[in-house]
C-alpha cells in the first residue's frame, strides 16, 4: 500500500507492560453480555492462535464465557500518547488508521453524520483492555466497552511466518477489520446482534456472530476500495490472508474436521467474498451480512 504520505492518526495510545495489572481476572461476564465480543476479541488475529488451541482442546470458545452479572472492573495499565515512544510498525499502524478516519469521515459525512474514531491501544505480550484482560495470543481485537482497538504489533510476524499471509496489505486488512467492528458498533449492530444472541440458541448465536464478521470483512473491503493506496498485488495479500483465518481451515490445521454449527467468523470462502464485496463495490450498504444472508 502506497502509505508514506498518509497522515498518521493521533488517536492512540501505548501501555506500559511493565506495571499496573489485570485486576479483574480476565473477561468475566455473561454470554449474553459478551457475545458480541468474540469476533472483536478473537476476530482477525485472535481467532488464529485462539481457535486452534480451542479446537485441538474440544472447546467451543462460546462455552468459556459462562458465567452471569457484571464484567468486574480492570485496573488500567498506564499508558502514553507520545509519539516518540513508537516503533516504526506502531507509527505504520497509524497511518493505516490515519487512512480509515479519512475514509468513513466521508462515508459518515455522505449521511449526513459524524465519524467517532476509534483509539488504537498498542500493548506488548499483556495489556487491559475496558473488556478484561489483553493478551499477545488473543491477536488484535475490538473492545465495545471502550471503543477502543488492541494490538500487539508482534502479530503481524506471526500473520507472515505462521499462517503464511505476508504483506503489508494483510497487515492493514487486520486492523481495518477491527476498525470495521467500531463501524458497527457507532451503528448500532454490536448492540442489537447482542440482544438478538441472549434469546437464542448456541448455535443460532455462533451464526449470527458469523454475519457481524463477515460485514467488518466487507467493510474492510470498503475502507481499501475507497483509500486509493492500494497497490499491484494488494488484493492478493488480502485474499491470502482472509482465507487463512476462515473457522474451516483454522479446523482442518487443528486436524478437526470443520463443524459449520461452531464457526463464529465464517469460513474461508465466506471471508474471501464478503472482503472482496467491499473492494468492488466501496459501498458500505453492500455490505448487509444480514439482510441478504451470509
Amino acid at each position: 500500500m502506497r502509505l508514506d504520505d498518509e497522515q498518521e492518526s493521533s488517536n492512540f495510545e501505548v501501555q506500559d507492560g511493565r506495571s499496573g495489572g489485570f485486576g479483574g481476572g480476565g473477561l468475566g461476564g455473561g454470554l449474553g453480555m459478551l457475545l458480541p465480543l468474540i469476533g472483536s476479541r478473537f476476530g482477525c488475529g485472535g481467532i488464529v492462535v485462539v481457535l486452534i488451541i480451542l479446537a485441538v482442546m474440544g472447546v467451543n470458545p462460546l462455552n468459556l464465557l459462562g458465567g452471569g452479572g457484571i464484567a468486574p472492573q480492570q485496573q488500567s495499565a498506564p499508558a502514553s500518547s507520545d509519539p516518540k515512544q513508537l516503533s516504526d510498525i506502531q507509527h505504520w499502524s497509524l497511518k493505516v488508521l490515519g487512512s480509515t478516519e479519512r475514509v468513513w469521515g466521508q462515508v459518515f459525512q455522505e449521511s449526513g453524520q459524524k465519524y467517532q474514531p476509534t483509539i488504537l491501544s498498542f500493548y506488548s505480550q499483556a495489556g487491559t483492555s475496558g473488556c478484561g484482560a489483553a493478551q499477545s495470543a488473543m491477536g488484535p481485537f475490538y473492545c465495545p466497552n471502550d471503543q477502543k482497538v488492541y494490538l500487539d504489533t508482534d502479530f503481524f510476524t506471526e500473520l507472515q511466518q505462521r499462517f503464511g499471509a505476508p504483506g503489508d496489505f494483510a497487515q492493514a486488512y487486520v486492523i481495518a477489520h477491527e476498525v470495521g467492528h467500531h463501524v458497527q458498533d457507532l451503528e448500532g449492530t454490536l448492540g442489537q446482534v447482542n440482544k438478538q444472541q441472549r434469546a437464542v440458541s448456541e448455535a443460532q448465536g455462533n451464526a449470527l456472530q458469523v454475519r457481524v464478521e463477515l460485514q467488518a470483512d466487507c467493510y474492510a473491503g470498503v475502507w481499501a476500495k475507497r483509500t486509493g493506496l492500494m497497490e499491484a498485488g494488494d488484493l492478493e495479500e488480502g485474499m491470502k490472508a482472509a482465507q487463512s483465518i476462515g473457522d474451516d481451515t483454522l479446523q482442518k490445521a487443528a486436524g478437526r474436521r470443520p463443524v459449520p454449527e461452531s464457526f463464529t467468523h465464517g469460513s474461508s470462502e465466506q471471508r474471501m467474498e464478503w472482503l472482496r464485496r467491499g473492494l468492488d463495490s466501496g459501498d458500505p450498504a453492500q455490505c448487509d451480512t444480514f439482510g441478504r444472508g451470509a
